[in-house]
């Protein structure tokens, strides 16, 4: 049985690199990838490029997935940091066992579920996603990726192919 990747965008502005480097590398490792957000169909990415969401994330059981991944954007923010539905779902994913991850304003929704709370984590290097990691009792690393076994930061999309291989990494 393949294993499966749950892949995370805002309903606009995710980040192209965040989203479709991930992907690939995921897919080149036979794994089969969803991409959810909170509505489905077109959404169109910070440079006009688009994706389709397939499924609502909160129409999703997370133990159908072997990994979470929430994805970066200017959209993560507006969109996805407050939302209680996904912060729910990561940390029920979380508790089954399940990689969860997170790639530059992705590592702060990540953060605001309290997962990494005493623990290092990266996210895109400004202040506005740093100081939402302090705020929630995260140690930010520099980096492109900080890898756990349980959970995956990714910086942005300068490190976004290096984050795509190290899911690609834990889920082997």
């Amino acid at each position: 049985m393949s294993k499966k990747a749950l892949l995370i965008i805002p309903p606009e502005r995710f980040n192209e690199d965040e989203l479709f480097k991930p992907k690939a590398a995921l897919e080149e490792a036979g794994i089969d990838v969803t991409i959810a957000s909170t509505k489905t169909g077109e959404i169109t990415g910070d440079f006009e490029g688009k994706a389709t969401a397939e499924v609502v994330f909160t129409d999703v059981n997370p133990s159908d997935f072997d990994v979470i991944s929430v994805i970066g954007g200017s959209g993560t923010n507006d969109y996805l940091w407050g939302n209680e539905e996904l912060l729910s779902l990561i940390k029920k994913a979380y508790d089954q066992k399940i990689l969860v991850s997170g790639i530059c304003a992705g590592s702060v929704t990540v953060a605001k579920t309290g997962l990494l709370a005493d623990r290092d984590a990266t996210c895109y290097p400004v202040d506005v996603q740093i100081d939402q990691l302090k705020a929630n009792n995260v140690k930010y690393v520099g980096g492109h990726v900080v890898a756990a076994e349980d959970i995956i930061t990714g910086d942005g999309p300068d490190g976004a192919e290096e984050f795509g291989k190290s899911l690609v990494k834990a889920l082997n």
